[in-house]
């Protein structure tokens, strides 16, 4: 199946409203976007005119056509008219090959323009401009025996880091133990709190190909996060994310089927490691982890109240978790590319002080799914309207585990379970690492 060709931002309303689409641009704080928009108009300007000249050409080679086939008729030469016919299709031929590569070029650089941001996104350079919309719970102090939380891990015999370096680089690890009955119990409690909510389990292919890829993330993501498998047109997933959004590809989604809701299941791999480096001994910031994935496709109409929806689950896994946190809303200078609005769940991290990203829950708009080629439609009705597309985390366990430390570790060394997790592991209350020889 062929894709679109890139076409992420309504090229008609690029054409109809030029004057909103740069304000909404310039938001962005990033003087490129603006210089590509006018290529855009520029490529697209001539791509237009390119196909007015090949309407004109068409209509005179079946004009000349028609008077081929009279002359003949008549008795009359056509040698003349012939001659003209032949230089009025290679003139069409030429401006074909010019209105193709005009578009190409038009919707590769329309496919590099980010989404249009919702007005509610607060103008800011960075993310130290993010505004915190809502809070829940009292961030506790640091206490003397807080360790960090891949050290706690390691001392209970829980993970590890050292021997994953040797075996697999810097960003892996292995969990061991009730870690890995606790990261499972973490997936599970997420996964059924969602299907209370009315969504659908989903596991994704953990592989996609770079077409549908392309139509869902940002294009630099393919240098800086994705791993490539050599020698095959597939990508190992960076979040469910993807893959769900692609599911239904090409398709005309029935009107009364949306709100479709997913709760995806999956193991994620990114190559980026973020700003300060990978953990040195943590699951922070890894190369591999595992998470439940909201996402949604609905009416235009709906995904606001939706996206709030989203926030609200995301915001309840980690109220039940009895985690402190906090909501920002991301401003325009960090919200990136895709999402016309964001908001990230940050965690309290007690050992460190700081809140710390544990959710990015995001409307994408019709950005995706213009991109994928789907619509909304009815049998029998070739389907007009674009849907939106919605996503957020429920919960990484990564960084949910690593949070957990923090907040649930225990003077003597053990690991306090949160009690909305207990019934996952048989009622248990505390993991200890396993019994050392007495000295």
């Amino acid at each position: 199946m062929r894709l679109p060709s890139g076409r992420v931002i309504d090229v008609e309303l690029l054409r109809r409203e030029p004057e909103t689409v740069k304000e909404n641009l310039a938001r962005r704080r990033n003087p490129a976007y603006l210089t590509l928009f006018e290529e855009v108009q520029g490529k697209d300007v001539a791509w237009r005119d390119s196909v007015q000249a090949a309407d004109r050409l068409r209509a005179q080679r079946n004009t000349l056509g028609q008077k081929v086939a009279s002359a003949r008729k008549a008795g009359e030469p056509v040698e003349a008219l012939l001659t003209e016919s032949k230089s009025v299709t290679d003139s069409l031929r030429e401006v074909e090959r010019q209105e193709g590569e005009l578009r190409v070029a038009r919707d590769r650089l329309l496919k590099r323009l980010p989404n249009l941001l919702d007005p509610s996104v607060p103008f800011g350079k960075d993310d130290s401009e993010n505004v915190v919309v809502a809070s829940w719970g009292t961030p506790r102090g640091a206490a003397a025996g807080d360790r960090p939380h891949g050290e706690a891990l390691e001392q209970l015999g829980f993970a590890e880091f050292d021997r994953a370096r040797r075996a697999s680089g810097a960003g892996f690890y292995y969990l061991k133990g009730p870690l890995v009955l606790l990261d499972l119990a973490l997936q599970r409690f997420a996964l059924d709190l969602l299907v209370e909510r009315g969504y659908t389990p989903v596991a994704p292919p953990l592989l996609l190909r770079r077409e549908p890829y392309e139509a869902v993330t940002d294009l630099a993501d393919f240098e800086n996060v994705m791993y490539k498998i050599d020698g095959d047109d597939l990508y190992l997933i960076a979040t469910s994310e993807h893959p769900l959004a692609a599911m239904y590809l090409g398709e005309i989604l029935d009107e009364s089927s949306v709100p479709i809701r997913l709760a995806g299941v999956s193991a994620c791999f990114r190559r980026e490691i973020g700003g300060h480096g990978v953990d040195q001994k943590g699951l922070f910031r890894v190369h591999q982890f595992q998470k439940v994935e909201q996402f949604i496709f609905c009416r235009p109409e709906e995904s606001a109240a939706l996206h709030e929806e989203l926030r609200a689950n995301a915001e309840e896994v980690f109220r039940r978790l009895n985690v402190p946190y906090r909501v920002v809303n991301v401003c325009t200078g960090d919200v990136g590319t895709i999402a016309a609005k964001k908001y990230d769940i940050e965690a309290w991290f007690p050992r460190q002080q700081a809140y710390r990203e544990v959710v990015s829950c995001s409307n994408c708009t019709d950005y995706q799914a213009r991109s994928l080629g789907i619509r909304l439609g009815r049998a029998g009705r070739p389907g007009k309207v674009v849907p939106h597309t919605l996503n957020s985390t429920a919960v990484a366990t990564s960084r949910g585990l690593a949070v957990i430390v923090e907040q649930y570790q225990r003077s003597d060394g053990t690991l306090e379970v949160p009690k909305v997790l207990r019934p996952y592991l048989g009622g248990q209350e505390t993991l200890t690492g396993p019994a050392r020889p007495a000295p």
